[in-house]
């Protein structure tokens, strides 16, 4: 006979993905199939970003843009999901296409400048770090 709840992977709780599931296990109704919606996809995103499975969670947030690309909220978590999964090319991208969009969205500057500079480009990075911390207020002492 096996131990099978030893063997049992612990999450220190129930995994993320789950847990958002088992949200809406009885929406509808007893055994009905259903297909998951984008504002639930978006929530289990964020739980699995939160989990710090930035895989998952970008694998789900690249659905969640495709299926709302004018919202920026999932954009800028996914560029922060694929910068901590070290895919920082496409980091950079959602980056770029959000300042685009949103000029004056600071954290987007400043994750931009962070990406720069994890890729070894530090003069490219420079101008985004100084646009977001004037964004934020911050500004170099002269004198």
């Amino acid at each position: 006979m096996t131990d099978n709840f030893n063997t049992y992977p612990s999450y220190d709780g129930v995994a993320p993905d789950r847990w958002a599931s088992a949200l809406h296990l009885f929406d509808n109704g007893a055994g009905g199939p259903r297909e998951e919606s984008t504002v639930e996809r978006w929530e289990r995103a964020q739980l699995l970003f939160g989990a710090t499975d930035y895989i998952g969670a970008a694998k789900l947030l690249a659905v969640v843009v495709e299926e709302a690309p004018e919202q920026n909220g999932p954009r800028l978590l996914l560029a922060r999901a694929y910068y901590h999964s070290a895919q920082l090319g496409r980091a950079e991208q959602q980056l770029r296409e959000i300042i685009e969009r949103d000029p004056v969205e600071h954290y987007a500057h400043l994750m931009l400048g962070r990406t720069l500079e994890r890729q070894g480009r530090r003069d490219e990075a420079g101008p985004w770090l100084r646009l977001a911390a004037a964004f934020a207020g911050e500004f170099p002492d002269e004198g």
